[in-house]
């Protein structure tokens, strides 16, 4: 399972509505996770590193991020992290 990420256009983040979407923030720490549902995200602020059976990818601002259901992972989070999330 891979994580998909990108550089959205502001015409891509208007489609989706991400605005109305609800927001998450987290201080640095280190945590695992497991995704029951597939997850959208746009990161507003901050810095983390999601490590992955896959190896790790570096998520930071600006970044719009796709994390399948299912996909374990471990969060570390280097810069407090706040997003806006949308589970589908």
């Amino acid at each position: 399972m891979k994580i998909k990420k990108e550089k959205p256009s502001q015409e891509f983040l208007r489609k989706l509505d991400v605005d109305s979407w609800s927001i998450w923030e987290c201080e640095p720490s280190s945590f695992d996770w497991q995704y029951s549902e597939e997850e959208l995200a746009y990161v507003l602020e901050g810095k983390v590193t999601v490590e992955t059976a896959e190896g790790s990818m570096d998520i930071e601002k600006g970044d719009f991020v796709t994390f399948p259901k299912g996909l374990k992972c471990t969060w570390e989070v280097k810069q407090k992290i706040r997003k806006r999330y949308s589970f589908r």
